[in-house]
């Protein structure tokens, strides 16, 4: 992409036959490149079909260029937002191993905080530079690990949604500007970001501002504190200089005229958008984004009415989605979570209620967080920012789409699995690990969940020589069970009852004592539905 023989006149003449179909294949080609939109392959596995980028929405939906609908479903990976400067656990994990991790469990995007004091800086810390990639990081800019990060994020296949979440690094302001910044500073950031990444496709938006709250109001026009104007203002601003991104912009806590609902979340009440919606200059890049929590960050009054977790169904539908019932706009719930997802604590209660509410109204989202170290929160990794949280990866597993188990010799169409339910404090206890070794490699195995129709198992693949692996896979038999969902490896069907799992490319390598995680989620076929014969092998 990036001699014509003159003696004979039919010669001649196939030659400038070729010449011609040579010139128009290049123009053809030229057409091509410049017009078709850019295509992300999202989800490999899953076997979803690529998105056509860029994003714009039609109603309540977000479409790709070709009209079919998105569903974003991703995490919040922070860090960048605070003095750090960049993504959190680096200081233990290759950051090429984190995006691994994220898209092998399903998810398609990344909201991506950041603090304008960050972009702003020369400083990065908490990256340890001799684990794998991390070295590539080393004597960057804050914004040069945000360009490293993002780029990787596309190879991989995995969206970026970028979040202004902080002015300083150190707090949530409540209004655009403050803490030593002005409106012009954020929207000079922003504008700034637009341009540098106009042609990195996968960077699909502007989530405009974190939480706005507190003297934060809409439909007022208070220059100084309606938060409405000012979103339109920097929305505009964008897309100006980069008219394919979405714009994404939040609701306040109160000072909403005409609000019904007494208490919401910083950022959740997007009450005021049906008499006073964002004006932006491209309408159809509008996508409004509340966050939504239980009671394990703070116990709201609601959570202890009579009627919970009915009430809150209610509330959901005055507080925001109205907005997509009455196909306004879009909605991406860009922040919920929690520790609790069990079905009998306030937390894990609302928790359920909320994923079931946003697989029935074909909601997106942004889960809060990929990070253990949210405090109120924790993350989908647990603390050795390696492990999975299995029974909060199985309530999300709900809004994933399925993923596919190869049998040998069987059509590429994927079977679409049932569901596994909610883990509760109901369930079976989980079996006693056992373990299994070859001369080099020990593998500890663990029913981590076992409910009335399912399972969820972990592997940990032990290396206890002294010298490393290079490479390794897992074997198991499996008799009355179907492997719906997976991590860390893939997973493929040998024969009838045999699988294989094989280590994603930063996995493969298992240095002397180190330990590496992989395992999977299971529905029940039979009583005889435990993993046998399990070993790993160097290869």
């Amino acid at each position: 992409m990036q001699v014509i023989d003159n003696k004979k006149p039919k010669t001649v003449r196939l030659h400038k036959q070729l010449l011609l179909f040579s010139l128009s294949l290049v123009v053809f080609l030229v057409i091509i490149l410049t017009k078709t939109p850019a295509s992300i392959q999202l989800d490999g596995v899953r076997a979803v079909m690529p998105i056509e980028l860029p994003l714009s929405t039609i109603g309540r939906t977000i479409v790709d260029v070709k009209g079919k609908v998105v569903l974003l479903r991703g995490v919040n990976w922070f860090g960048m937002e605070t003095d750090t400067h960049a993504p959190h656990g680096l200081w233990r994990r290759d950051y090429k191993e984190m995006l691994a991790q994220i898209k092998n469990l399903g998810y398609n995007v990344i909201r991506f905080p950041y603090s304008v004091a960050a972009l702003r800086s020369f400083n990065v810390s908490g990256i340890d530079y001799t684990i794998g990639s991390n070295i590539e990081l080393q004597g960057r800019t804050p914004l040069e690990v945000m360009d490293l990060v993002i780029q990787e994020a596309e190879r991989q296949g995995l969206l970026i949604l970028l979040d202004s979440h902080r002015l300083n690094d150190q707090q949530i302001p409540e209004l655009w500007y403050g803490d030593g910044f002005t409106e012009a500073d954020w929207i000079d950031t922003w504008t700034m970001l637009a341009i540098r990444y106009k042609n990195q496709t996968n960077v699909i938006g502007a989530d405009l501002k974190n939480e706005p709250h507190g003297k934060a109001s809409w439909g007022d026009n208070n220059i100084s504190t309606d938060w409405r104007l000012a979103a339109e203002r920097a929305g505009n601003a964008i897309l100006s200089v980069n008219p394919n991104w979405l714009i994404v912009v939040e609701g306040v806590e109160k000072n909403v005229p005409g609000q019904k609902l007494p208490q919401h979340w910083y950022g959740g009440n997007l009450e005021g958008v049906k008499k006073y919606p964002i004006r932006l200059s491209r309408s159809k890049k509008l996508v409004y984004s509340p966050h939504e929590y239980g009671a394990g960050v703070y116990n709201q009054p609601y959570f202890s009415d009579s009627n919970f977790p009915n009430n809150i169904i209610d509330r959901w539908q005055i507080g925001f989605n109205y907005i997509a019932s009455q196909n306004l706009a879009p909605i991406l719930i860009g922040e919920f979570g929690g520790r609790q997802v069990d079905l009998n604590s306030k937390e894990g209660i609302w928790q359920n209620e909320l994923v079931k509410y946003i697989q029935k109204n074909n909601l997106s989202f942004t889960y809060w967080s990929w990070n253990p170290d949210s405090s109120d929160t924790g993350g989908i990794l647990l603390d050795d920012w390696q492990s999975v949280d299995l029974p909060k990866q199985q309530l999300l597993s709900q809004l994933l789409p399925p993923i596919q188990v190869q049998p040998p010799d069987q059509p590429s169409n994927p079977p679409v699995f049932p569901t596994p339910p909610s883990v509760s404090p109901t369930l079976t206890p989980a079996v006693s690990p056992s373990t299994t070794s070859t001369a080099q490699l020990k593998v500890t195995t663990k029913i981590n969940s076992n409910w009335e129709t399912g399972f969820c198992v972990s592997f940990k693949i032990t290396n206890q020589g002294n010298t490393k692996v290079n490479n390794w896979q897992l074997t198991f038999n499996i008799n009355q069970a179907k492997i719906n969902n997976f991590w860390n490896a893939d997973f493929k069907q040998q024969g009838t009852i045999q699988y294989v799992a094989a280590p994603l490319d930063w996995e493969k390598t298992i240095e002397p004592n180190q330990v590496r995680d992989t395992g999977f989620c299971a529905n029940k076929l039979g009583s005889d539905y435990q993993p046998q014969q399990v070993a790993a092998v160097s290869i």
